[in-house]
């Protein structure tokens, strides 16, 4: 495990009933700052993600391992009256629940949140779905939500198709709204006492990524395309070829672009009327575009970005994952770790991407085994004898 570092939510219980992506991202968030997060998994099989696959490190699957850190596992079968009991124990005895079942089924197994915080008013209690609570008939699946939230229509190439983000983004940032929202809750309780029902849906938390792009379409009336690789509204600002790769350049300014043609040892483009103001470089685009593609095309990646960055030009390589994850800009900041997991071994792990004071939050738990902390936790938490934990619904 990683050596000490802030852990904030110390002292913060937290009842995981969430699986897959949306929920445990916001659990393991939650639990890299400190909090105590008890994962209850249902028998034999466990959160879905622990069968997808391959790849499986020593048949752990690497799906499950990337999102469910500093977390305890407990194992409870809800089908049961014992293991509906145990839980709802768990939840009184917690500050935060988390779940994200299909909507209407927390609250049939009685874990829902007028049950729980009826018996626990200061309860922080937040649901995830794809659609919200009021839309149960919908499948809340993350591809399915990049195209109900128009996210996939303004992604890919302008000639190709709808094309989805290269990693599940309505989940992640749906969990990612969830901790910040328990967050605020948390913040609240400690002023007024009482808890919140949080409710996050993945298709929401994507249409809010559109930012611009929804301000660019509620002050037009224009529905925003595809732009591939390159800015909507600010030229040139983009993805360029080069001899031995591709860079990104981002000119942000009028001044940045003369300094740009500079570096490009082009004064006709900076002198040229056509492309004085970024309004005119945005209505000249596609003949602007393909003249500084020319000209980037004579020299390497290592080449323009040394001449980019003497001019002043906010520019940057195109990484792939493994050049990503080896790059200094990665080491430095601590966002690959490796941990020791008790059956899978020395494996990697995403670091926290925050810094607190100078330090990254640790890690304290491997992902755990299936059930791995359930006769520890019951005993810890609810003071349950081996007897009572044997009806308990394990």
């Amino acid at each position: 495990m990683q050596g000490d570092g802030p852990v904030p939510l110390e002292g913060i219980r937290v009842l995981d009933l969430t699986h897959a992506l949306a929920g445990p991202y916001c659990t393991m968030l939650l639990g890299d700052l400190g909090a105590d997060v008890i994962k209850l998994e249902p028998p034999r099989t466990g959160d879905h993600s622990r069968q997808w696959g391959p790849p499986f490190i020593k048949g752990e699957s690497s799906y499950f391992l990337s999102v469910n850190r500093n977390k305890r596992s407990v194992v409870l079968d809800l089908k049961t009256g014992g293991g509906r009991s145990t839980a709802r124990a768990l939840a009184m005895a917690s500050d935060v629940v988390v779940e994200s079942f299909k909507p209407g089924t927390a609250a049939r197994l009685g874990l829902g949140p007028e049950e729980l915080r009826a018996g626990k008013p200061e309860l922080v209690y937040a649901s995830i779905s794809g659609y919200g609570q009021n839309q149960p008939t919908l499948a809340g699946y993350d591809q399915i939500a990049q195209g109900t939230s128009g996210l996939m229509s303004i992604t890919g190439m302008p000639d190709g198709p709808p094309t989805k983000v290269g990693v599940p983004v309505g989940d992640i940032t749906a969990g990612m709204f969830a901790a910040h929202a328990i967050l605020a809750a948390l913040v609240a309780r400690n002023r007024t006492g009482g808890g919140a029902y949080i409710d996050v849906a993945l298709n929401d938390a994507l249409l809010a990524l559109h930012t611009y792009q929804a301000g660019r379409f509620f002050a037009s009336g224009e529905t925003p395309a595809r732009d591939g690789n390159h800015h909507s509204t600010i030229v040139p600002y983009g993805t360029f070829a080069v001899r031995d790769g591709f860079i990104n350049v981002a000119v942000g300014s009028d001044s940045q672009y003369r300094r740009f043609c500079e570096a490009l040892d082009a004064p006709e483009l900076a002198e040229d009327p056509r492309f004085a103001t970024n309004a005119q470089r945005q209505a000249a685009r596609d003949t602007l575009v393909p003249e500084i593609e020319r000209r980037l095309r004579d020299s390497t990646r290592a080449e323009w970005l040394e001449r980019l960055e003497q001019h002043g030009i906010p520019a940057g390589p195109t990484l792939n994952v493994a050049e990503a994850f080896s790059s200094p800009l990665a080491s430095e900041r601590e966002m690959r770790v490796e941990i020791t997991h008790p059956v899978a071994g020395r494996i990697s792990q995403v670091g926290a991407p925050w810094k607190m004071d100078g330090r990254s939050s640790p890690i304290r738990l491997a992902p755990p085994g299936l059930g791995q902390h359930t006769a520890e936790v019951l005993r810890e938490v609810l003071g349950y004898d081996d007897a009572m934990i044997e009806a308990s619904g394990t």
